[in-house]
């Protein structure tokens, strides 16, 4: 799998619900791999648990890809794939804020708020899913309203850039989509933001303990060690 294996065809939408809702129908219809749906602005955008994904116009990367028989882990690489781009265009040297961090299965942060989200999807029986990414590329913080205020980040660049960003982001997924899984793994543990903290979800709660061997995320309890292969988690 290659950068140049993705991002063709490419639908563009000046407007659109959802990317991911648009590339799902495109793949059931049988877009071929690497197709991408991106848009200037989403007004029924989505991220993990059925979280809204909102940005102002041209301020943020929003696409989905269309991936056919999609490696392991697929979600993690997207991750790791992200966060790579993140300090490339928007490094600790810029933010004050240092590497861009995981916190998984794949929301990307950079000094503990969120700069990048991704949302997997499909019909992994079929052989495909849809690899939504939203980048706050060029997003005012101070201009956000209540709390997203408090818990986005952004690269900072300018709205001119997402195109530029695009072309990046298409290049790291096409790296890490097929490197080995263990050098994805231990790219993310080396990203790993909740490493030693303590955090809950639905059933728990507990210190969060590493990544294992099948990506799934180690946690400590006051009776031994779980591991959560999905769900959502937060820090407590």
């Amino acid at each position: 799998m290659t950068a140049a294996a993705l991002g063709r065809p490419r639908l563009h939408l000046r407007v659109a619900g959802s990317t991911n809702d648009r590339a799902r129908e495109l793949a059931a219809a049988g877009a071929p791999h690497g197709t991408l749906v991106t848009a200037a602005v989403q007004t029924a955008g989505r991220g993990r648990q059925g979280r809204s994904w909102s940005a102002p116009a041209g301020s943020s990367l929003l696409c989905s890809l269309v991936i056919r028989e999609p490696p392991p882990l697929v979600s993690l690489r997207a991750g790791v794939a992200v966060a790579h781009l993140v300090d490339a265009a928007a490094g600790g040297e810029r933010t004050g804020f240092g590497p861009a961090r995981v916190k998984w299965p794949n929301d990307v942060l950079v000094g503990g708020r969120k700069v990048a989200g991704i949302l997997v999807e499909g019909r992994p029986q079929e052989g495909w899913v849809v690899l939504g990414i939203g980048i706050n590329v060029a997003v005012r913080v101070r201009e956000l309203e209540g709390e997203l205020r408090d818990r986005a980040a952004s690269l900072g660049l300018e709205p001119g850039s997402v195109e530029t960003v695009l072309a990046s982001l298409l290049e790291e997924l096409g790296r890490w989509l097929s490197a080995e899984p263990g050098v994805v793994l231990g790219a993310l543990r080396a990203r790993d933001a909740l490493l030693g903290r303590t955090i809950g979800w639905a059933e728990g709660r507990g210190v969060a303990a590493g990544i294992d061997d099948e990506g799934r995320l180690l946690v400590d309890l006051d009776g031994g060690r779980a591991a959560l292969s999905a769900g959502d988690v937060h820090l407590l």
